[in-house]
């Protein structure tokens, strides 16, 4: 039984425009259907706007889905209270794409981290402070560091520190938005090989959501490729990049910058009429589903 497993999930937004108020409805998840199973990291790609954030979010409930179905470990996620909600939390973390917006500036870096300890209360006083500090260690940042505001820290850091809250409650499914995209080149790297390393340590299970294909090619097993809030492929990492069956997969690939120069392949331009967004999702081959007309 895979470990998150979502059917059908649609979120459509509601919003006034214009001075006549007019009600105009944007479908950021359009009938959604992926699984993922205990330890394996899928990444989610697709250009601005594709709907995956707003994807990452419904699965958590942070955004509250307009229809379909979200189960984790078994169970209807959807179907949750508020108490059973807050409980299932524990085990379902996000880590958000800006360092900068996502810490409370007004916190100390060590408050920071226990915050969500206190909130379901774990542990007294003392425990939270311990359990602090083995996290702050656990992602590479100094416990002295604890005393610091989040303006006092690089953004690598931060990014480090946003990642110490959402272990603090020992989850086992982490959602990671874009988590390198607002840090220096210089530090990407580093943080990826944090997320890896800490997969390895701890058996967690990721969703990678990212527009960087560099980065999805080195830390997923499979790939899922998102385009105006539908799912057009899913496959295995090496066959998404080996072999690309979808017009707006072949697209982005073709825009991945190349290591050395000369190695880039011809650019491939994306004409979206061509794309039957209406076409089934099926099987090209063994494990790998394209949206083929």
């Amino acid at each position: 039984m895979p470990l998150v497993d979502v059917r059908d999930l649609v979120k459509v937004y509601r919003r006034r425009r214009g001075l006549t108020a007019r009600v105009e409805t944007v479908r950021a998840v359009d009938g959604v259907s992926f699984s993922i199973e205990k330890g394996e990291t899928l990444g989610l790609v697709g250009e601005s706007g594709s709907g995956k954030s707003s994807l990452g979010r419904c699965l958590l409930r942070l955004v509250e889905p307009t229809s379909g179905e979200v189960r984790f470990d078994g169970e209807d996620v959807l179907a949750f209270g508020r108490s059973r909600l807050r409980l299932a939390r524990r085990r379902m973390q996000m880590v958000f794409q800006d360092p900068y917006s996502s810490l409370d500036p007004r916190m100390r870096a060590g408050a920071i981290v226990e915050e969500p300890l206190a909130i379901h209360r774990t542990g007294n006083r003392a425990a939270r402070r311990a359990r602090v500090a083995e996290l702050l260690r656990l992602v590479g940042l100094d416990p002295g560091l604890a005393a610091r505001l989040p303006r006092e820290l690089s953004g690598g850091q931060r990014q480090r520190l946003g990642l110490a809250r959402a272990l603090a409650l020992d989850p086992s499914f982490v959602i990671a938005d874009e988590p390198v995209t607002a840090l220096d080149a210089s530090v990407q790297a580093q943080v990826v090989n944090l997320l890896v390393d800490l997969q390895q340590r701890l058996g967690l299970t990721y969703l990678l959501i990212a527009h960087d294909l560099r980065l999805v090619a080195h830390v997923s097993d499979r790939v899922a490729v998102m385009y105006r809030g539908r799912l057009v492929e899913v496959a295995a990492a090496r066959q998404v990049f080996d072999d690309p069956r979808h017009p707006y997969t072949r697209a982005l690939l073709s825009a991945v910058p190349a290591p050395r120069p000369g190695e880039r392949p011809a650019y491939v331009e994306f004409v979206p009429r061509q794309a039957d967004l209406d076409a089934p999702l099926v099987e090209v081959e063994q494990g790998h589903l394209a949206r083929v007309g």
